[in-house]
């Protein structure tokens, strides 16, 4: 009998982790797609909560405040990208090489994810300074070996000397821009979603012929 009430218990206990976890997930997939949608501070706990089919109490339990839920879902949409993007720029590839990989790696992730430029933007302008402390954003943005890189290049007279955060700073707007001002660019030119989609697809070669073009001597 003792035997069969711990299997029960470690049974309970498993279905428990199971439905904690999935009330979880069920939170933070709301929370995402709103924040996506309307912005972060567009949107409160209630109205994530109703969405997702909980009480506010649960909201609470796991996350506390929106604060932290806010910081749980930057991370998981923009930490693994920013890894991968950085690893680009502090590789040993050639400085012509590493700007249209990271040309084509950056557009290629916003392709997957269109609202994430104005989820970071808005992002970036609500708490400054909460961000700047934020491991995903300090993956972000992070420039140092990608500079170092191209001053050392200038140095031996491989590329022209240029302001290496200006060109840092030009590559990575060249590559958003077009996608927080999406909707304008389709309404000038009556792109459709697959003409627009051409469009974005032609500035993975046209970016890095730009950047490349201003470092030949």
């Amino acid at each position: 009998m003792e035997l069969l009430m711990q299997r029960i218990n470690i049974f309970e206990e498993k279905n428990m982790n199971r439905n904690s976890q999935k009330t979880r997930e069920k939170i933070l997939k709301t929370a995402t797609k709103l924040f996506l949608q309307k912005g972060v501070d567009q949107v409160g706990v209630r109205e994530i909560a109703a969405k997702a089919g909980i009480n506010l109490s649960l909201m609470n339990y796991y996350f506390q405040t929106k604060e932290n839920l806010f910081e749980t879902i930057f991370d998981s949409l923009v930490m693994d990208k920013a890894i991968k993007l950085r690893s680009i720029l502090e590789s040993d590839l050639p400085i012509e090489k590493k700007i249209r990989d990271y040309t084509n790696t950056y557009i290629d992730m916003l392709i997957g994810n269109p609202l994430l430029v104005s989820f970071v933007v808005s992002s970036l302008h609500r708490s400054p300074e909460q961000l700047k402390s934020m491991n995903a954003v300090v993956a972000l943005y992070n420039s140092e070996v990608f500079c170092k890189h191209l001053i050392s290049e200038a140095e031996a007279g491989r590329i022209r000397r240029v302001d290496p955060e200006q060109l840092y700073i030009s590559m990575i707007s060249l590559i958003l821009f077009p996608f927080a001002i999406k909707e304008l660019i389709c309404d000038r030119n009556q792109f459709s979603k697959e003409e627009f989609q051409a469009f974005i697809e032609e500035r993975k070669s046209i970016i890095p012929e730009m950047l490349i073009g201003l470092l030949k001597v």
